[in-house]
């Protein structure tokens, strides 16, 4: 069976403000193959999520010299539970694509690191509920009228999702994935979506027709090669922890993580279970289908 893609980029996000390298900061893992087809892998770090992006943009413009088809994968949230941009008073749809339109409209994210997330979460929150909710989490001076430090009492926003479809299928088993709401604290992801949407959509925008984004512009489905063949880069949502991962000695848990998720993408590839991964389950309803491809989004590998 042929493969779908030759090489696979994996990026791990942060939200972190001010310069950083090593742990808790912007690594990327490729993992592509050598002249004899043998599979290796390669790690990046960078100090900035804008030097991470420059990084990206550079990775993938060599790739398509050499006309390969290149799966990248971000260890963030590309969409928000169902009902989230109809509560933020967005009419447009689909509605995943009118939520990127908003948080590009609404991030600054400046080339030092320095960015706005907990005032655009607390603006998000006052549009949709005039309350300290559903985003949660801040740094005590970054606490608000509509942002706490900590999580509100159970039962606030109630009607609002607190995961996506995908994260409870996750939590069926040992993983517990936080919330896209959570923006502070340990292996939170808020702040990351927020700041990594806008990265991506970029992204997309430079790529034109030669870029994708799974599932929402490629429908939730298994993918052949006539689905990759017209484009040169398909984006999708990782999560590293899915993935058994061992640091080698002197290796970073993240820049593990990206080598391994990297490594496991290709090998999935390599066995033709990657195409049906890009599916849903047998038997999923067309109801959960539309949810997935229209706004929430799914984790590759779930």
């Amino acid at each position: 069976m042929a493969r779908l893609f030759d090489a696979y980029i994996v990026a791990d996000w942060t939200a972190a403000e001010g310069k950083k390298l090593g742990e808790n900061s912007v690594w990327i893992g490729v993992a592509k193959r050598d002249v004899r087809f043998r599979l290796y892998t390669e790690t990046h770090n960078v100090a900035t999520r804008a030097e991470g992006e420059a990084l990206l943009n550079s990775l993938l413009a060599d790739h398509r010299k050499r006309g390969d088809r290149v799966l990248v994968g971000f260890d963030f949230s590309l969409g928000y539970p169902a009902g989230t941009a109809g509560r933020l008073g967005l009419k447009d749809s689909p509605a995943w694509s009118t939520m990127w339109k908003f948080l590009a409209g609404n991030i600054v994210d400046k080339a030092d690191n320095t960015n706005n997330r907990y005032q655009v979460a607390a603006k998000m929150n006052r549009l949709m509920t005039d309350e300290a909710w559903p985003f949660w989490g801040a740094p005590a001076k970054q606490a608000q009228r509509w942002l706490t430090t900590t999580k509100p009492p159970a039962g606030s926003g109630a009607d609002i999702p607190e995961y996506r479809a995908t994260e409870n299928a996750v939590r069926k088993g040992k993983l517990q994935p936080k919330s896209n709401w959570q923006m502070h604290g340990a292996g939170a992801v808020g702040g990351q979506t927020l700041v990594g949407i806008p990265m991506v959509r970029r992204l997309l925008e430079s790529l034109g027709e030669a870029g994708a984004v799974w599932p929402f512009t490629t429908g939730w489905r298994e993918l052949g090669t006539a689905d990759v063949e017209p484009i040169s880069v398909l984006v999708a949502e990782v999560w590293p922890s899915m993935w058994p991962t061992e640091a080698a000695p002197g290796e970073f848990k993240d820049q593990a993580q990206v080598r391994t998720t990297a490594e496991a993408l290709a090998l999935m590839d390599d066995k033709g279970t990657l195409a049906k991964a890009f599916g849903p389950a047998k038997g999923t309803d067309e109801a959960l289908i539309e949810q997935v491809q229209g706004e929430e989004g799914w984790i590759l590998g779930v």
